[in-house]
């Protein structure tokens, strides 16, 4: 007798077929996902605040949801110009004094380094003549490719820019509309789960939120340490610019590599404007060194993974996994992906647990 399915089951076959045709098609569509992406995590991390302005009454009126989510964008952007205010001011002050400085630096570094070099064969001077002298000559070699290679670079880097002004300009947009129907939004998603699975849906979504909340808890928490730890030992150090670049780079530490990266440049600067010898670029290499142990190895995995049910071991793989598979986008998402994966597999392994095929 031939073997045939039943209307369950190809109505079962076919969605599954729906599904899998969607998420390649968004995954196809992933390099114009990113502003929606961003968008997203923003109005989840917001959504609660708009909540609450929305249930705020002036006198005998509620505020409308419309502005609530224009106060909460207008909070957003004010932190972030206030972010932007700190970084300017020191950028423009050092700067102009690390110019001046280069030649004397380089100067110093020379007269250390240089006398190794010459033992090994190589004869070549740190200072300002030096190094134009070797760019003279290797533009001279290999001008053509040279060229090739900035006009290249001038239009992938022109391509790069202009997606991240179209993001940036989108976020705005796609966030106040997600924000302003968020409710609706997840009402419509709830409606396209199976009534079969709805309840268990829907406790996994209640769990994942809670998930989700400790780890922004646990992340600003990280911040914070962070912030206090960088700005301390800069001072110890006897740094002047402690506090604006221990707080840029404890503030910007949840965007991996740029607040860690952005403040060890910031730091390097000042060092080499400020102290005479390599005693501050010493300073800089310990300070920094100790707090990137201190957030990868200890911060991290307790104060984030801790939260959100993550032993420290599987934090740090994660991490690696994810940048590995996705880059810089896969850092940034690895921590909540994982937690919203983690519950996931628990149910996935209460049901193995009790199915017939574990008992049997």
């Amino acid at each position: 007798m031939p073997f045939s399915f039943t209307d369950e089951q190809k109505q079962t076959m076919l969605w599954l077929v729906v599904g899998t045709l969607l998420i390649a098609l968004f995954v196809a569509l992933g390099p114009i996902m990113a502003p929606f992406v961003a968008s997203a995590i923003l109005a989840y991390a917001l959504n609660p605040g708009v909540d609450w302005l929305a249930r705020r009454r002036i006198g005998k009126f509620h505020l409308p949801r419309a502005m609530a989510v224009l106060i909460v964008m207008l909070i957003l952007l004010l932190a972030v110009l206030a972010i932007i205010l700190i970084v300017i001011p020191v950028l423009r002050t050092e700067f102009p004094l690390l110019q001046s400085q280069i030649p004397s630096f380089l100067t110093k570094l020379d007269n250390v380094i240089g006398p190794h070099l010459e033992d090994f064969g190589i004869h070549f001077r740190l200072s300002s003549s030096g190094i134009k002298e070797m760019l003279a000559k290797q533009m001279a070699t290999s001008g053509d490719e040279i060229w090739a290679a900035v006009l290249a670079s001038a239009k992938v880097g022109g391509t790069a820019v202009l997606g991240w002004i179209t993001t940036l300009l989108l976020v705005p947009i796609v966030l106040f509309y997600l924000l302003l129907d968020w409710h609706i939004f997840l009402a419509k998603v709830g409606k396209l789960v199976p009534m079969r699975w709805h309840a268990k849906t829907n406790d996994m979504a209640r769990e994942v939120d809670g998930l989700l909340a400790q780890y922004f808890r646990g992340q600003l928490l990280v911040m914070l340490v962070l912030a206090i730890y960088y700005s301390a030992g800069l001072a110890i150090a006897g740094f002047d610019v402690a506090l604006p670049v221990g707080i840029i780079t404890g503030l910007l530490v949840f965007i991996p590599y740029v607040g860690f990266g952005l403040g060890l440049i910031l730091a390097l600067i000042a060092a080499m404007l400020q102290f005479s010898g390599f005693h501050g670029l010493i300073a800089v290499a310990i300070v920094y060194g100790l707090g990137q142990v201190l957030e990868s190895f200890f911060l991290t995995p307790r104060l984030v993974g801790e939260r959100i049910g993550l032993h420290p071991l599987v934090v740090i793989f994660a991490l690696m996994a994810f940048g590995q598979l996705f880059g810089f986008v896969g850092v940034l998402l690895a921590l909540p992906t994982s937690a919203i994966m983690s519950v996931i597999v628990k149910h996935v392994r209460m049901h193995y647990l009790s199915s017939s095929f574990y008992n049997m």
